[in-house]
């Protein structure tokens, strides 16, 4: 319930708030998924499988799964803005760690502390948001704040890709490391201090009751699950993409694969776009037309020629961002207090699916070529389609 004191939008402080998420949110994805366009390149320096380099990329992704839950728990305790500003510059100097690995057990593990750091931010942020934000802006910021994910998700895969194409993966992961730490210090400078954070109680019958209060929410845990399906399709078909796109007959350097990723452009324009459908058309038709569109994404890499490959990530990545969007607005519509604990269990549930669909998927790309893998993610995308039908049925309800 608004009290007309949250931040109102143009005035400065509002600016800088939407302008530090932003940034929070470019870096988290910049610094987590830098790794992903040279996995080829730890492949030949390592001597290991493509599921083994895979790895580089889940182990961050699993820390940070493991650990939003508890580290949202400190933050419903102890404040939104310390955790931000602590996780930003952890996850920097484990960036800069991974880039003087002398092995891939060393990277692994450093690659892992990225993930364990960034973790204290997502929920904090998604419930900074809910708390500071004027309630007509949260959508638009919600939005701003999903975009700049996509924008770091998109940066940081080129740039790691262009400077290995150019050095080794060492300079590559090195120059993620230096915009961690420009954004962490622009985080910090800009981020307004908290004016509505209320501590919650960490006593365990107090948090039980809160946890069987969101899982017995009849949408909920279908939102969360929502989330783990996209994200381990999305997380899957960038990974091995890059695999097939190495190989003949397209032979793509380092650079070139790192430049598909700039179709994280689609997807920041689709988390926009997709707040304002759903103002005007209801999140369950929208969701539903954006899970259609990852559909036809997928099927359309089936062709062989490199315009198509390229036209289907480019639709399935926008479908992909807008149907994140609504799902994340979907949660903080039905959260209640426990705001920070409900961000952290479908961002637990987001970044899960990123590990385990992601890594496991490799047999799929090892045994059965392209077709197999496009068979997995098909029917990731059907499960979620299912979900959104039954989702609907909430919303028509009034549940």
């Amino acid at each position: 319930m608004s009290n007309g004191t949250e931040l109102q939008p143009g005035t400065t402080a509002f600016r800088r708030a939407n302008w530090a998420l932003i940034l929070g949110g470019f870096a988290c994805f910049t610094l987590l998924y830098g790794t992903q366009p040279i996995l080829p390149q730890f492949t030949a320096a390592f001597g290991i499988s493509p599921t083994m380099a895979s790895l580089a990329v889940s182990a961050g992704t699993l820390t940070l799964s493991i650990l939003l839950i508890p580290l949202s728990l400190l933050s419903d305790r102890f404040g939104r803005a310390p955790l931000m500003k602590a996780a930003l510059l952890g996850a920097t100097v484990f960036a800069a760690l991974s880039a003087l690995a002398p092995d891939f057990e060393w990277l692994v593990w450093s690659r892992a502390g990225v993930g364990a750091c960034i973790a204290a931010l997502p929920a904090a942020a998604m419930a900074y948001l809910g708390e500071e934000i004027a309630p007509d802006a949260r959508g638009r910021v919600m939005g701003m704040y999903i975009a700049g994910n996509a924008l770091g998700g998109m940066f940081g895969r080129f740039l790691s890709a262009l400077a290995t194409q150019f050095s080794s993966w060492h300079y590559g992961l090195a120059a993620l490391a230096i915009v961690g730490l420009i954004c962490t210090i622009l985080f910090w400078k800009m981020l307004p201090p908290a004016q509505h954070f209320q501590s919650r109680s960490m006593a365990p019958a107090v948090l039980w009751r809160d946890i069987i209060r969101i899982y017995k929410d009849p949408g909920l845990p279908w939102l969360f699950t929502t989330a783990f399906l996209i994200m381990g399709a999305f997380v899957s078909i960038y990974n091995y993409l890059g695999f097939r796109l190495s190989a003949a007959p397209y032979n793509l350097g380092p650079a070139a694969i790192g430049a598909i990723f700039l179709l994280y452009a689609v997807g920041s324009a689709s988390s926009a776009l997709a707040g304002h459908l759903v103002d005007r058309y209801g999140r369950s038709l929208i969701m539903r037309g954006m899970i259609a569109a990852m559909a036809i994404g997928v099927l359309s890499t089936l062709d062989n020629h490199l315009g198509v490959i390229v036209f289907g990530l480019a639709l399935f990545t926008f479908g992909y961002f807008a149907t994140h969007a609504i799902a994340s607005g979907w949660v903080g519509a039905r959260a209640g207090k426990r705001r920070g604990l409900v961000s952290a269990l479908y961002l637990s549930s987001y970044y899960l699916g990123s590990s385990f669909l992601g890594s496991t998927s490799g047999p799929l790309w090892t045994h059965f070529a392209w077709p197999g893998m496009v068979a997995g993610l098909m029917l990731c995308v059907s499960l979620v389609f299912a979900v959104a039908l039954y989702l609907a049925t909430l919303e028509r309800s009034g549940r």
